[in-house]
């Protein structure tokens, strides 16, 4: 494999943990919202999704 391979495939792994960890970030703030709704929806008497 020439320098020019190993260059691509280091940025390439790098782009991909990357794109890994936005991913990661965006499903953590959706389960923030999702607990927020579980826990708030039964106080503000909105309809909760429990029952």
């Amino acid at each position: 494999m020439s320098w020019l391979g190993i260059v691509i495939v280091v940025v390439a792994g790098y782009l991909a943990l990357k794109v890994v960890g936005g991913m990661l970030k965006l499903l953590f703030g959706a389960l923030v919202l999702v607990g927020l709704y579980l826990v708030l929806a039964p106080m503000l008497g909105w309809s909760s999704p429990m029952g």
